[in-house]
């Protein structure tokens, strides 16, 4: 058995962000191996801590689903006893990511400019709503406001439809990705130079990558896409359809999978050598015509009949499960996605691992999400050096709150 995967091992993260897109970046940091200090407010901590269903007594699920592999540092950033902390943890770390308002680390004294003064080697990214460069640069940004914004809402949904935002906070998920990337390369950069960065990541920009291929489309034709729901624009048959006993997904990617499925499939090779269907430009011309044929066959079947022979003739497919079936398949639970973690409140928990392996081995969840203020004490005695009689001077003054598990 090899070694468990840390290929960040020895980095250390300071996390001042808070909600998703700059949390998420920190836990993937986390799951690689890094040692993350996420600072909280001492009284009510990162506003996720107040977002969905309530886990213990100062974790939601909200919370504990991009806050793992951190430890919980409660710290008042409003006193300069508690900005003195976190200057000291960033003129030591090799990452900072924070995103506060415009001008915000600057007026805690916690900006690029200063810290980089006190570590040349910091890599510090910030995170923003607009571009930090633009005349929105004081904008709040928010995922929901971003998917309209950027015309990922216009994507989204069925035709006849008015505009759907997706089902997660994608705008935030994705830049906390990007966010993460843009570290590493960072840190690549740094192996060589011995120089930090300045990293500066825009939630509008993020949203506007995410059109992709459709967006290119927008701009070369000039003309909005037409949405297609569950089904694809250039491809038929492609989407969910009904059979006798749930719904399943099909994806007819060529011409002789089209060929299999009518012949081997729904027993209608009819449908293969009709002129209105025989290429996929001709389906999607006619797909008004094609799709209620199709699914008048599958609806006669059963699912697991029509799995097999699908994946018997070579055509992917799938079934269309819920949330907590798809979470608690054999197939999540032999993946290890799924780990369990003892709760000093909450008895067992589920905290969802990183989706990366390195050499077989997954990246493991080294911390459950952490109890507000769980690490306070630990970090300013290890990492700083704080005597227990100033550690306590700060507890009292409300600069620092210590939650002992």
């Amino acid at each position: 058995m090899s070694a468990l995967p840390a290929p960040l091992s020895g980095i250390t993260v300071l996390d001042l962000t808070r909600v998703l897109a700059g949390p998420l970046c920190g836990a993937i940091l986390g799951d690689l191996g890094a040692e993350v200090i996420k600072v909280e407010h001492p009284a009510r901590g990162d506003d996720t801590r107040h977002w969905g269903l309530r886990i213990g007594k100062t974790e939601t699920t909200y919370y504990n689903s991009i806050n793992r592999n951190k430890k919980s540092l409660a710290l008042d950033l409003s006193q300069e006893a508690g900005q003195a902390v976190a200057a000291a943890i960033a003129a030591t770390s090799d990452v900072l990511i924070e995103n506060f308002k415009a001008g915000g680390a600057d007026k805690l004294g916690l900006g690029y400019e200063k810290l980089s003064d006190l570590n040349e080697g910091l890599i510090y990214l910030s995170i923003s709503g607009y571009d930090a460069m633009g005349e929105e640069a004081s904008r709040l940004g928010y995922d929901l406001v971003i998917q309209g914004e950027a015309g990922l809402m216009a994507m989204n949904g069925e035709m006849d439809q008015p505009p759907l935002k997706f089902g997660t906070a994608i705008v935030d998920m994705f830049t906390g990705m990007h966010a993460a990337q843009a570290i590493m390369a960072a840190l690549i950069e740094r192996s060589r130079t011995g120089k930090g960065r300045h990293i500066q990541l825009a939630l509008f920009d993020c949203g506007l990558m995410l059109t992709a291929y459709a967006g290119l489309e927008a701009l070369l034709t000039r003309e909005e896409p037409l949405r297609y729901g569950n089904g694809h624009s250039s491809i038929v048959p492609y989407g969910v359809f009904d059979t006798q006993d749930g719904p399943i997904v099909l994806t007819v990617g060529n011409e002789a999978q089209y060929s299999r499925f009518c012949e081997s499939v729904i027993g209608r090779p009819d449908l293969a050598t009709d002129p209105r269907f025989t290429s996929n430009r001709l389906r999607s011309e006619n797909r008004a015509e094609l799709l209620p044929l199709l699914q008048d066959e599958l609806s006669t079947q059963r699912r697991a009949d029509l799995l097999v022979r699908l994946a018997a003739n070579g055509i992917p497919c799938g079934e269309v499960l819920k949330l907590g079936e798809a979470l608690t398949s054999d197939r999540a639970t032999s993946s290890g996605v799924i780990t369990l973690h003892s709760h000093p409140d909450a008895g067992d928990v589920h905290v969802l691992a990183s989706p990366y392996r390195f050499d077989g081995e997954r990246c493991p969840v080294r911390l459950r999400p952490p109890i507000l203020g769980e690490h306070s004490e630990e970090i300013l005695r290890d990492r700083l050096a704080r005597t227990p009689q100033e550690i306590e001077k700060l507890i009292n003054e409300a600069v620092v709150r210590s939650a002992t598990p």
